[in-house]
């Protein structure tokens, strides 16, 4: 899949005619070329979404398009340049290794890129992808001011005029998809909907061309029409005959991983490293719950951590209040370069990915020059949730898990490593990234920290009580990272349901059912969510073969910061560029 540091779904847009000449000069002169005129005429042409992200807003007129000729056109430019860059040849210079890394980058994003095309074929399975880009295609214009409200606007009108032909390419294109897919998309439209119904148009109340918003007042009424005539004709036409496979199989994940985050381990293997973890997560989580409650089952003492939570309405200043001590704790001990005192601004997640995700981090793209804000999206409980729903909802958001949500977004995890981007060694580097190194990183960071003593009475707890119970929340986070691992392999080989992923996550992920039916949703479309422990188990191998190399000159924090310097490519690339070798990631 794309990998930028943003939010936007994958996309498809206009055929392209792409030259085939070879480019001329040095095989790192051609490489450069020829990456960017694959970044040009393919990457960004066709998600446009993305590149407004990144920073490139010579795309912003542009709107994702998965009609089927758009479809074949980037496949035959995607095959097109896998045997450009194939017929690029390094040459064997040890001072070449950023180049020669770029070039296996680029080539497993092309091929991730074709299996995603023509294997898995999201296109045809899901439907909240249409609608959400419609969604995203907007947002990305609205969310930072890069440019004066008048040309984001006019942007914006040219994006909403593609979107009912964009809704209409689903009619077309959906026509057996998973059932649980059909069902996502039916639960994120009433907030799509109502988010053009009224955050759209207050995000631009400010422009000053009154023909400009007259057309804008059209345009987006025919929007919020097509909308609500895809949601009626989701829920009459296509949900009753929504009998597809959300499962992509065993060849497809593993192809998969090896291309997203170069991991090639056969899956029988990854689920004994996933199980091993685990077992190992759920050992400590009692352990900690006995000391704390020595006369309660864990299950029990995991009940009463998850009431222990803010309000709905104190969520977001709860986050906010994490910051001080993190950065403090941070600094005093040395952990990571923290390279800029701004800090991210807490708000509400956008309404098209509330069905799927508790929390995120949206930061600006490396490109972008002039709205650089970055936001902390936290979702708060549905208002249609009775009290009873809102309960155990909220547990997932308790003092433990508040705490190692921060961490994992904010402070050492998703934040600082955006702001350590500009000193990635490429422009590959910048744009592409693999999620084992983005959130095992950001995962890992949540067991680092209280390794090194955040949490301890004093510093980040008040008393001994409230640090067992960050550790508990911590391990609670852990174990439903170790449920992805084990349901996302066993759900798309076809050894798991849906209803028995939902037991699995309640019952050794230690989640509640709340959680539990989120997690799923979000696993019949992620189905290598296992990067989370995966990158963080490759982080952890990393750090203690380093200790090993440099012995009482290793240093936590120089360990950190050249990790974050790097960029975020596979963990493989980072350890072959810090310890010199090729050894094994895990």
């Amino acid at each position: 899949m794309r990998k930028t540091i943003a939010l936007f779904t994958m996309g498809v847009c206009m055929s392209t005619t792409i030259g085939a000449h070879a480019a001329q000069g040095t095989w790192r002169q051609q490489l450069q070329q020829v990456s960017d005129e694959y970044f040009d005429q393919v990457y960004f042409r066709y998600a446009p979404s993305a590149a407004t992200v990144t920073g490139f807003h010579q795309y912003d007129t542009q709107l994702e398009d998965y009609s089927r000729k758009a479809i074949d056109a980037e496949i035959a430019a995607l095959k097109d340049f896998e045997k450009r860059i194939e017929a690029i040849q390094p040459d064997d210079s040890s001072a070449d290794f950023v180049p020669r890394s770029d070039r296996e980058i680029v080539l497993s994003n092309i091929r991730s890129q074709l299996l995603t095309l023509e294997t898995i074929r999201p296109w045809a399975k899901n439907a909240d992808n249409y609608s959400s880009t419609c969604a995203n295609g907007a947002f990305v214009l609205m969310e930072r001011k890069f440019a004066p409200p008048d040309d984001r606007l006019r942007s914006l009108i040219a994006r909403e005029k593609q979107m009912p032909g964009l809704l209409a390419a689903a009619r077309v294109n959906l026509q057996n998809p998973p059932h649980i897919f059909t069902e996502i998309a039916i639960e994120q439209l009433p907030d799509i909907i109502s988010f053009f119904e009224h955050d759209v148009p207050q995000a631009f109340a400010d422009a000053n061309d009154p023909a400009l918003k007259a057309e804008f007042a059209q345009t987006n009424v025919a929007v919020i029409t097509a909308l609500k005539d895809y949601l009626n004709w989701l829920k009459t036409d296509l949900l009753p005959r929504s009998n597809g496979d959300f499962r992509i199989g065993a060849d497809a994940f593993h192809k998969k991983l090896e291309y997203d985050e170069m991991v090639d381990l056969p899956l029988d293997k990854l689920l004994d490293i996933g199980w091993a973890d685990l077992r190992k997560n759920q050992e400590h989580f009692k352990e900690v719950a006995h000391e704390l409650e020595p006369d309660k089952d864990p299950h029990a003492v995991l009940e009463e951590l998850g009431k222990d939570h803010p309000t709905p309405d104190q969520l977001l200043d709860s986050f906010r209040a994490t910051f001080n001590n993190l950065i403090g704790f941070i600094r005093s001990h040395h952990i990571v370069t923290i390279p800029s005192d701004v800090r991210p601004i807490v708000e509400e997640t956008p309404p098209f990915m509330r069905a799927t995700t508790f929390a995120s981090m949206d930061t600006p793209g490396p490109y972008e020059t002039h709205a650089t804000e970055a936001y902390f999206n936290v979702t708060l409980p549905d208002p249609k949730m009775t009290p009873a729903e809102v309960e155990g909802y909220m547990h997932s958001f308790n003092v433990g898990t508040v705490i190692s949500t921060a961490v994992h977004e904010a402070y050492p995890g998703h934040y600082v490593q955006f702001l350590w981007l500009p000193q990635a060694p490429s422009k590959v580097r910048k744009i592409l990234g693999a999620n084992t190194d983005i959130e095992g990183w950001a995962h890992y960071c949540e067991q680092m920290m209280l390794d090194e003593g955040y949490g301890q009475p004093g510093a980040g707890a008040k008393d001994e009580r409230e640090s067992q119970l960050l550790r508990l929340g911590q391990l609670q986070d852990a174990l439903l990272r170790n449920a992805r691992f084990i349901v996302g392999i066993e759900m798309h080989t076809g050894k798991m349901s849906i209803e028995q992923a939902e037991e699995f996550f309640q019952k050794e992920g230690y989640q509640s059912k709340e959680t539990a039916v989120v997690e799923t949703k979000r696993g019949a479309g992620d189905p290598t969510y296992l990067y989370y422990t995966l990158g963080k188990l490759q982080i952890m191998k990393l750090r203690e073969d380093m200790k090993r190399k440099e012995g009482a000159a290793f240093s936590l924090e120089k360990f950190h910061d050249d990790f974050l310097r790097q960029g975020f490519p596979p963990v493989k690339i980072i350890r072959e560029a810090m310890l010199g070798d090729n050894s094994p990631t895990l």
